[in-house]
């Protein structure tokens, strides 16, 4: 769809994008980005103006920036922030589907809320991805990680209250957030402790985790290009 948007704007096929990430179906972006190849120069406000009154009602640029032609938006050290919208207790109303995980019982926030916590640092995910690659590197860095009330969407048809949990990384493998998310949600259950959470964060697993957060709730919420 941006491909199609550009051809209409620019009037020619003579362009090339690079996008900076792929999400999985149902996950919704606040923030993404991505680096159109271009051989003329556009200016840049009339650009963004066109390009906006083009795109699907869903989509809307806020920013274009000249960059060096050595810079690769995939390949560029970058940070990158998820949130996961969710609710428990009883069941909201339909319109917060695609926006908001449900899930049914009580959750004990207080023990996810520390199992948030121990995501933080440096650890190995082995169990926490989903098809790797034989090159696929688990050791990751998780800058930040929390269980918190929503603060950040509210809307008339959203549950009296709600929660989501933040979690900021430079980089992330396949399915993590979700899986972590998942974990996360199995321990407010009391199907898992904190220890063995706390253990599958650096071992591998006899027998992996099999629970993945629905998609619908997972939004990603910012890219820090360091620009």
């Amino acid at each position: 769809m941006i491909d199609r948007t550009l051809s209409y704007v620019l009037g020619h096929n003579d362009f090339k994008t690079l996008g900076t990430s792929r999400t999985d179906a149902l996950v919704s972006a606040v923030h993404s980005g991505f680096q159109l190849y271009l051989h003329e120069p556009v200016k840049e406000n009339e650009f963004i103006g066109n390009f906006n009154e083009n795109l699907p009602n869903d989509i809307r640029a806020i920013k274009i920036r000249r960059v060096d032609s050595s810079f690769n938006i995939i390949q560029t050290p970058k940070i990158k922030e998820y949130v996961y919208l969710f609710h428990d207790g009883e069941k909201a109303h339909p319109f917060c589907a695609p926006f908001m995980a449900y899930f049914p019982g009580e959750l004990n926030l207080e023990h996810m809320k520390k199992g948030a916590q121990m995501l933080r640092g440096p650890h190995h995910f082995i169990n926490y991805t989903t098809k790797p690659s034989a090159l696929s590197n688990f050791d990751r860095i998780i800058l930040d990680a929390e269980i918190r009330e929503n603060d950040l969407f509210n809307g008339n048809f959203f549950p009296e209250k709600s929660h989501l949990f933040h979690v900021k990384s430079a980089g992330f493998l396949r399915h993590q957030v979700r899986l972590m998310m998942g974990q996360l949600v199995q321990v407010g259950l009391n199907n898992i402790s904190l220890e063995d959470f706390s253990i599958s964060l650096d071992e591998k697993l006899a027998a992996p985790f099999d629970y993945i957060a629905p998609a619908s709730g997972l939004i990603l919420w910012k890219i820090d290009f360091g620009l």
